[in-house]
């Protein structure tokens, strides 16, 4: 694995940290709602590698099972997403009590 690859994802693990620890508690529900966004984005992305990886006889099995889990769990992170950004505006929602 190349190393510059490899300092660019634990760089962009430990940001990821620090930004979200400075979140206020009010800020996250707009900021669920941007990470879906992104994780939708991530699921095209998926996708479109899946179908060139399948489409290609040569191929090995690895990198179409990495696809279609990333596929999977992209698609989980937005509906688990959406659920509980669902059931959390529900609390702001008039007429509850």
């Amino acid at each position: 694995m190349d190393p510059l690859l490899l300092f660019v994802f634990v760089l962009a693990g430990f940001l990821g940290v620090e930004l979200i620890a400075k979140v206020p508690s009010q800020l996250h529900t707009p900021l669920m709602s941007g990470t879906n966004a992104i994780s939708g984005i991530t699921i095209v992305g998926a996708m479109s590698v899946a179908a060139v990886t399948f489409a290609r006889r040569g191929a090995g099995r690895v990198a179409a099972v990495l696809g279609f889990a990333a596929i999977v769990l992209a698609a989980i992170n937005v509906v688990g997403g959406y659920l509980v950004t669902d059931r959390m505006l529900g609390m702001f929602r008039a007429g509850k009590r």
